[in-house]
Parts: structure tokens; sequence; C-alpha cells
């Protein structure tokens, strides 16, 4: 089953996928397709704060849209929270996040080196896709470890209870779905 939905108008088939025994999700994945990941960019960028220093999203979907929003306002560095520990991050900052994608507890982690950078500026948290706000919460508490102001939320797609946050500014709202592929009221 899939779900049709217009982003930063494109049309792209979203593939639901079961979350719960009654609870389904359109999964929405920019790896691969430069179209709508450049159209997505541009559309956030318009909507955007002017008043930010850096980028910061969590790994890994929203990697290509955070490059390309990067690319397109001239940015020369934005910022990604690792979901793995790696030994290049040295004296990092961690949090917990449970998103509803990976099902499990995780961390986040910001090297030492980069939470320096973010000290005392203000960054635009980024994602793909705001569903239950636990990303987007462990971006902004990364932030806060490091030293730096929220300048605003975005995401591409709002889902479930994120659409009716006034604090996210996003692009289009994604239903959820029963198993049948209805939308869920």
């Amino acid at each position: 089953m899939t779900y049709t939905m217009n982003i930063a108008g494109l049309d792209r088939q979203l593939p639901l996928c079961k979350v719960a025994e009654d609870f389904y999700i359109g999964a929405f994945v920019m790896f691969g397709d430069q179209e709508i990941t450049v159209a997505c960019a541009k559309e956030l960028l318009a909507r955007a704060p002017k008043d930010y220093d850096y980028l910061l999203t969590a790994e890994a979907k929203s990697i290509p849209l955070i490059h390309e929003m990067a690319r397109q306002s001239n940015a020369p560095t934005y910022f990604v929270a690792r979901k793995d520990m790696k030994v290049y991050l040295e004296d990092p900052l961690s949090v917990t996040v449970r998103s509803i994608t990976t099902q499990h507890e995780q961390k986040l982690y910001l090297s030492g080196s980069e939470a320096k950078k973010l000290q005392g500026k203000r960054v635009l948290l980024v994602d793909d896709v705001i569903s239950t706000g636990e990303s987007m919460r462990a971006l902004e508490e990364l932030a806060k470890q490091a030293g730096a102001t929220v300048a605003g939320r975005m995401a591409v797609l709002a889902e479930g209870e994120a659409q009716t946050r006034d604090d996210i500014v996003y692009l289009e709202k994604l239903p959820v779905f029963h198993k049948d592929g209805t939308v869920i009221e």
C-alpha cells in the first residue's frame, strides 16, 4: 500500500509501514531523490527564520536535506548529530532519544569540537518528518548543552500530533493510517 502526497510541488508515493497492530505511517525517504531534496530545501529556506548561524540535524534521513539547505543558502558549515559513538567524536555531548521509526532507545552524539563552534550561536533545527517530536527534543537538548540558542524548528512533514504544534515550521501534514490504508482521523 502507498499514499500519494504532494510535497514541495512534487507528487510522491509513500509506502505505508506498520508501527503497531492498527497504526501505519507513510515512509518519506529522501535518499536518492535529488528532485524532492532540492525542492524541499528551497521551500524550507523560504520559510526559515532569517536570524540563525548554523543548521543542525540528526543522522540519517535528513542529511541530504540539511546538506542541500546549506548549499542553497551558501552556509559553509552544518552539523549532524550522530546515532552511534565514533572514534573521531572526542569529548562528545550526548542525549537519549526514542524515535517512532527506530522503535528503541538510542543516543545522539555531538563532538566536543562541534559543540564549541555552536556555543553562543543560533541554530536552526531541521528534520525530514516530525512525529512524536522526540528527535527534535533531543536536538534541542544537544544545542542547549552546547550553549546554543534554538532559532527555529523545521521539517518537511509533520505527522500526528506534531501537526498541532505552533513551534515547528513544516511544508505538509502527513496523516497516519489504519492497517487497511485508510487515514486515522
